[in-house]
Formats: structure tokens, sequence, C-alpha cells
């Protein structure tokens, strides 16, 4: 069994309206209600209401971020897999 070796992955949000997150790959997209980021831990899905990106460092892998946060949600590595590439349809959608 291969065993993957995993960087550093931090979020910090503050007041639900602001937030710090480490260890990003990719900003995938972004709009006023959703932004989706590649993490060290996976697909992470940010949903709320006017979100922006605010700064983004590709160096450090870091996202600050504003807006309403509703929620938060990490897709499993093998998720799209599994399922015939749906997390792919449901991203690009």
């Amino acid at each position: 069994m291969e065993e993957r070796i995993l960087k550093s992955h931090k979020i910090s949000l503050f007041n639900r309206n602001s937030g710090l997150i480490t260890g990003v790959k990719d900003v995938i997209s972004f709009d006023l209600n959703e932004i989706i980021l590649d993490t060290e831990q996976g697909i992470l899905v940010i949903a709320g209401e006017e979100l922006h990106v605010t700064k983004l460092t590709v160096e450090k892998g870091e996202v600050e971020i504003e807006g309403i946060v509703y929620s938060m949600v990490y897709s499993d590595d093998g998720a799209g897999k599994n399922e015939g590439g749906s997390l792919l349809r449901r991203l690009f959608h």
C-alpha cells in the first residue's frame, strides 16, 4: 500500500467573513457564491455570499478570502473516479 505524504494545510476563519487558507495548490474557480480550491488535503468548496479572493500568493500556497461563509466542504480524492468523473462534471457544469 502506497502512503501519501501530505504537506501542511490550515484554515483560519474570522467571524465567518474573512479567512486565510494555506496549503493551496490551485484556485479552480471562484464567483460570488462559491470558491473551489485544490489543497494539499483535497478539493475544498467554500460556499457563501459576496465571496472574494482578496489575495493569492502562489509561491506560499496561500489564499485570503472575504465574504459571508456558509460552509466549507472537502471532497475525497477518489470521489470523482468512482462515479465516472461526476466531481468534474459538477465543478464545470
